[in-house]
């Protein structure tokens, strides 16, 4: 699974409500991958833009069939969103969803997030060492994103 960092992420909110399934998501055995951030930089607003939030979800199933699209797979998204995407039974389309997905997935486009035996998440790129809390982010917004998730609003995002 790839998803963004917190550091190439520009809805802090979201990523609240994402951080704390990474831990069951790894015991399940997902291999869980976040995107490092663009080399311009990331602006962030506390509840997102109305022009910046559209992203692509895709995956591939038994290497030929899979979805491309916008679509949240979520009760809200399915009862209020407009977004949509493509349901294919296609060998090839599904081969090339999954070397875009292994060309995200190289140490200098994300890091992988693992558990260390003790329950805690590490960041690593290949070689690189691995980090203790989410990279190239300040105190202060890991701190926000924390007070974030105790909201009760997981259902709205």
């Amino acid at each position: 699974m790839q998803t963004n960092s917190l550091a190439a992420s520009d809805v802090p909110m979201v990523h609240a409500g994402y951080m704390g399934w990474r831990a069951p998501l790894l015991r399940q055995g997902v291999a869980l991958y976040e995107l490092r951030p663009g080399r311009a930089g990331t602006e962030r607003e506390l509840l997102g833009s109305s022009g910046a939030s559209l992203h692509t979800k895709a995956f591939v199933v038994d290497g030929a069939r899979g979805f491309v699209g916008s679509f949240n797979f979520d009760p809200r998204s399915a009862q209020l969103n407009t977004e949509m995407g493509v349901v294919f039974d296609q060998p090839a389309l599904a081969a090339e969803v999954r070397r875009l997905f292994d060309a995200g997935t190289r140490p200098e486009s994300a890091w992988r997030v693992e558990l260390a035996a003790d329950g805690s998440l590490r960041w690593q790129a290949g070689g690189e060492r691995a980090w203790t809390h989410e990279p190239e982010t300040s105190a202060g917004l890991r701190a926000l994103v924390w007070l974030l998730s105790w909201l009760p609003i997981e259902s709205q995002l």
